[in-house]
């Protein structure tokens, strides 16, 4: 599939516009929320990927990322920093297979909130990832 093609997202998914300017440079980048949560997904392009043909590592860690970060943001209306981040490389994806995947908050406390995250091509687990981020109080939503 070329970068003109078409993105072709499953049912249900509709585009992500109010993504930060990097997030919206290597996008596009859909959503979805269902009654188990939010899934973000992005049909792989050959400029997502590796000299090899598969989705480079540092594209599938920053898909994870806004992954957490959203599901923080869900959970907790409030803007949050990565301070860290693990990831475990479980398989590949390649240009043209529909990447998607989503995120849960295990923990909250007044200031940090911790989470994990799943990517998938179908059925089939690409990376899970766990996170740590700051929570910038004085950006909460007010109630």
């Amino acid at each position: 599939m070329t970068d003109s093609e078409n993105d072709n997202p499953p049912d249900g998914y509709v585009p992500s516009n109010s993504r930060g300017p990097y997030t919206t440079h290597n996008g596009p980048f859909f959503h979805k929320v269902t009654e188990d949560g939010f899934w973000h997904g992005v049909r792989v392009k050959k400029r997502h990927c590796n000299s090899r043909g598969i989705t480079h590592g540092g594209m599938l860690m920053a898909f994870a990322d806004g992954l957490l970060g959203t599901a923080v943001w869900r959970e907790t209306q409030t803007v949050a920093l990565t301070v860290r981040m693990n990831s475990d490389f479980l398989s590949s994806a390649r240009p043209g297979e529909w990447l998607e995947g989503t995120a849960r908050v295990t923990k909250a406390t007044r200031s940090v909130a911790f989470c994990e995250a799943e990517l998938f091509v179908g059925n089939r687990p690409v990376l899970k990832a766990s996170g740590v981020f700051k929570l910038m109080a004085r950006h909460k939503t007010p109630d």
